[in-house]
């Protein structure tokens, strides 16, 4: 028995990198805040002289196709698209010129957060993990290797609800780019292969609602696909 759950828990919580036909284990979900200006100008936030880390649980992840669940505990969720990286060798205090030839693989992902919940904690001083880490809230769309990218900087990130574009910008308005990103990380923790990393959300967020069918892309090519229950 334990030995199937093992197996079990190994399957769930893994990603595809699809043009090499792998699959890795997911380690460590990290992720940015606030990493463009007019996301934090939307929700009244000050623009971040740092980068604004926070972790998500295994536990929260989803995949293409699955379904999104509004837990009973809030009652506004927001989509949030982000460019993911994938880390594929371990790497501590890795310099900004050699950042790249840390990360494996790219994709979409959708970080949901639950404002009601991070506004009401944020009032109050108190961390908002518990705002972003419900289940299904870090979804996830299969990988490509980084060689299949011509570069990372100006990737196209979008979003629709409904066949409604929600959120279209280019990952060239991050306020810390890729290596700032790898860099600031790996001061504070050690990055080991399989760690994912959430790059940050552009302007557009807005509340889902059951029912609702949401597509995410990058660069019109990697491609995400979820529907929206309640608990």
């Amino acid at each position: 028995m334990e030995l199937r759950l093992f197996l079990y828990l190994i399957a769930m919580f893994t990603f595809t990198i699809s043009d090499l036909n792998e699959k890795r284990s997911i380690r460590t979900i990290y992720g940015i805040g606030r990493n463009y200006v007019k996301h934090a100008e939307e929700l009244n936030n000050p623009v971040p002289n740092q980068p604004i880390i926070f972790i998500k649980p295994l536990s929260s992840l989803c995949f293409d196709g699955d379904t999104v669940l509004i837990p009973e505990l809030s009652n506004d969720v927001h989509h949030e698209v982000e460019l993911v990286l994938s880390i594929g060798k371990k790497g501590k205090h890795i310099a900004k010129e050699n950042a790249l030839s840390y990360i494996e693989a790219a994709g979409v992902g959708i970080d949901f957060t639950a404002r009601d919940i991070q506004g009401e904690a944020a009032k109050n001083g108190h961390p908002w993990a518990v705002a972003k880490g419900f289940d299904t809230f870090t979804a996830l769309s299969e990988m490509k290797s980084l060689s299949t990218f011509d570069g990372l900087n100006d990737l196209l990130l979008e979003l629709k609800v409904n066949d409604v574009i929600k959120q279209n910008d280019s990952t060239s308005l991050m306020i810390f780019d890729i290596p700032s990103i790898i860099y600031h990380l790996s001061k504070v923790v050690t990055l080991y292969p399989g760690d994912l990393i959430y790059t940050g959300t552009p302007s557009g967020v807005s509340p889902i609602q059951k029912g609702d069918r949401i597509i995410a892309s990058l660069n019109n090519d990697i491609r995400l696909e979820l529907n929206v229950d309640k608990e």
